[in-house]
């Protein structure tokens, strides 16, 4: 097992989460979003050539890879309905700089859910779309030698266990990054009414996990989401899981997503009357916390 993390979740400089990853005794980042010099932070995919470019040359300083590209491709603010040239306009720009830092695994997802103005799930979430546009997703990576992992986020394929089933079934080949506090937040379309068990997701999906996301939390009904905790302290079931993934002789990354600090996909944290630099502080702090904490979960689950 070997360990990284979601290294914008410590900061949006680049400089910022290699120090963090440092700090850890990590060598390798799992990159989703990075800022460099003075181009806007943005996704490694997105950013202008020449921050891309000056990015792979300050991790190459520092002695740092990159296993993993958390892309934006058909995640959770891509509508299955929006013209599929903007899924192949990224893959187009993924692919050459994955090959740039010689990463073998990219993140993807299978889009937004569908709902209604009240915000009801639609009935009809165009299942085949999503199948077809997932193998056609798939094959550009596959011929490009990389590997997709598909998420249990706040997208068609984590609606369910069901959902994921069929989206496996539909998409032969299909490899899973397995996120263990997604479903404290997700609603289980097969059960309407309640929370995902992540125990149950994780053994549905267990066959096909080629990467995991340890995150963790509590579901407040109060405030519609989930309360972020330290692995091990929520509902995310990580240590089980854990104990479960080292039994099951695993080597891949397994890569911290705390939230404790900040939430991507959510509104922004309120923390009062902190200032800027003691956000970013607490932010860098808590991220180095958390690995801390995993790394010695980890370990008693070694020497159990």
């Amino acid at each position: 097992m070997k360990f990284t993390g979601i290294s914008d979740e410590a900061g949006n400089a680049i400089l910022t989460q290699i120090k963090a990853h440092q700090e850890l005794g990590w060598d390798a980042l799992a990159v989703r979003n990075c800022q460099v010099d003075e181009f806007p932070n943005g996704n490694l995919h997105e950013i202008p050539e020449p921050a891309f470019e000056r990015a792979v040359a300050v991790i190459e300083e520092h002695g740092m890879k990159v296993c993993g590209f958390g892309s934006i491709i058909a995640n959770w603010a891509h509508k299955i309905e929006d013209d599929f040239s903007i899924t192949e306009a990224e893959i187009a720009r993924a692919i050459p700089r994955m090959r740039r830092l010689g990463t073998g695994i990219l993140r993807i997802m299978s889009y937004a859910i569908r709902k209604d103005a009240e915000g009801r799930d639609l009935p009809d979430q165009m299942e085949e779309e999503r199948f077809r546009r997932l193998r056609e997703i798939k094959k550009r990576f596959d011929d490009a030698g990389i590997t997709v992992v598909h998420e249990n986020c706040m997208n068609y394929g984590g609606m369910s266990i069901s959902h994921a089933h069929r989206l496996l079934d539909n998409v032969p080949g299909l490899k899973w990054v397995y996120d263990t506090g997604n479903p404290v937040f997700n609603e289980d379309r097969d059960h309407p009414g309640k929370r995902q068990d992540s125990w149950d997701f994780y053994q549905a999906v267990k066959p096909h996990i080629a990467h995991i996301h340890i995150k963790d939390g509590r579901w407040n009904a109060d405030k519609n989401d989930a309360d972020y905790t330290f692995p091990g302290e929520g509902e995310g079931q990580t240590e089980r899981i854990l104990a479960d993934v080292l039994a099951s002789g695993y080597n891949g990354y397994v890569s911290i997503e705390p939230h404790v600090s900040v939430v991507f996909h959510g509104p922004s944290d309120d923390k009062g009357d902190l200032s800027a630099e003691e956000k970013a502080r607490e932010q860098f702090e808590s991220y180095v916390n958390y690995g801390k904490a995993l790394e010695a979960m980890v370990r008693r689950l070694q020497q159990a």
